[in-house]
């Protein structure tokens, strides 16, 4: 990432960071106050992250770490990543990005009062449009990839929901294929999918799922939990069936596995957090040479594990060994080939004996979860060139994003 800021806009966005850190999150609901009031922009975003506040934390956080690195926004390249992939994902063009910055900065004017001087709004004017120019060089180069890749596309094609499979009592997958009989692009492993919806009486939503399968021509595999505050969740479940089409675009995301992988690899997760994790384990099991892979999951009981049938059919076969914790329940089922169950959860005492010291550790699942065990492994002297995680939502958890 070029460094072009001038230096007076540099030594300005610096000296606001006490008041970023004082005032962030009343910037940024400001903000997006003002950028949802425009119908066109808000069906651009998750609702339900308003709802919660996640959003405005999130975007609190990415602005207090620009600020902090202002100096070499090259530190921040992982997060500019993150959230270029996202953007592709949910189809932001640059034409959008003149919205957020005039919403950014009215809101900045707002909240600060007296205290935004002229000086102060045209460095933040600058240091804007700086972001936004990397974001929109990094996002053209995604969208060019998914043209170019076979089966590719960019913005929406219809897809048709041709399956439907309960995994357990709340979670579903759903297999979808184009419209068109045309082949898909083959996603990485661990990438996500995300939808434009027309809900009725709701209206549009957009969301994104990870894909559960392994790498196709034809499908993608998406695993679905059931959360009664889910607006969109709920209606997968309650009305989504054979025959239903939806707006999908091309696979993003960057919690990804390299092209060859030459580590151990470690794969944690937790209740729906293995549905990435499923994908590179089933990609994992076609390959014929392949370094050791080992998976510790987390699950309420036995009876909802996802994918439990099929996880005890790769590790039988040797595609894996595995560490199965049930956090509810007292009696364990038998041992089976591969794969060891244990009674409570995954804690770090355990985890601390786990580790090579050459492995690489892929880690989904709830915030706190991930938080817990990258500290836990983190406390234990692992770089983070080994540590690889998926958000899910915005990144609304500072240890988080500042991991990343």
């Amino acid at each position: 990432m070029p460094l072009s800021l001038s230096l007076q806009t540099r030594t300005i966005v610096k000296a606001c960071l006490p008041a970023l850190e004082a005032h962030g999150l009343d910037i940024t609901k400001e903000m997006y106050r003002r950028l949802l009031s425009d119908e066109n922009i808000r069906d651009l975003f998750n609702m339900s992250h308003q709802k919660t506040g996640d959003q405005p934390k999130a975007l609190a956080f990415a602005v207090l770490a620009y600020a902090r690195h202002i100096d070499d926004p090259s530190a921040l390249k992982d997060m500019i990543e993150r959230i270029a992939e996202k953007h592709v994902g949910l189809n932001i063009l640059p034409e959008h990005y003149p919205h957020v910055g005039t919403a950014l900065l009215g809101a900045i004017a707002h909240v600060l009062g007296d205290q935004a001087t002229p000086e102060i709004m045209e460095a933040w004017k600058d240091a804007y449009g700086f972001l936004a120019e990397v974001l929109i060089g990094r996002e053209r180069q995604i969208y060019q990839e998914h043209a170019d890749s076979r089966g590719g596309w960019t913005g929406w094609r219809p897809f048709r929901i041709t399956g439907r499979h309960e995994e357990t009592a709340d979670t579903t997958s759903f297999i979808l294929q184009p419209v068109d009989g045309q082949p898909v692009m083959r996603h990485q492993p661990g990438q996500y999918l995300s939808f434009r919806l027309n809900l009725p009486g709701i209206g549009t939503e957009r969301r994104n799922y990870s894909i559960s399968s392994a790498p196709a021509d034809d499908h993608y595999r998406i695993t679905i939990r059931r959360q009664e505050e889910g607006t969109v969740s709920r209606w997968f479940h309650d009305h989504a069936g054979k025959g239903d089409v939806l707006d999908v675009s091309a696979p993003s995301g960057d919690f990804t596995l390299p092209p060859q992988v030459k580590h151990p690899l470690v794969l944690i997760s937790a209740g729906s957090g293995i549905t990435p994790i499923m994908s590179m384990m089933e990609t994992l099991a076609t390959q014929d040479s392949c370094p050791s892979v080992h998976l510790i999951h987390g699950a309420t009981a036995p009876a909802e594990t996802i994918f439990s049938d099929r996880l005890h059919e790769l590790a039988a076969k040797g595609a894996f060994t595995a560490d199965l914790f049930y956090s509810q329940v007292s009696t364990l089922p038998p041992r089976s080939q591969g794969i060891n169950h244990h009674t409570g959860r995954l804690t770090p005492s355990w985890l601390k004996n786990h580790d090579d010291g050459q492995a690489h550790f892929y880690i989904c699942g709830p915030a706190g979860f991930m938080t817990t065990m990258i500290q836990a492994l983190r406390d234990q002297g692992i770089s983070r060139e080994r540590l690889h995680y998926e958000l899910f939502g915005p990144a609304a958890d500072p240890f988080l994003v500042t991991q990343a």
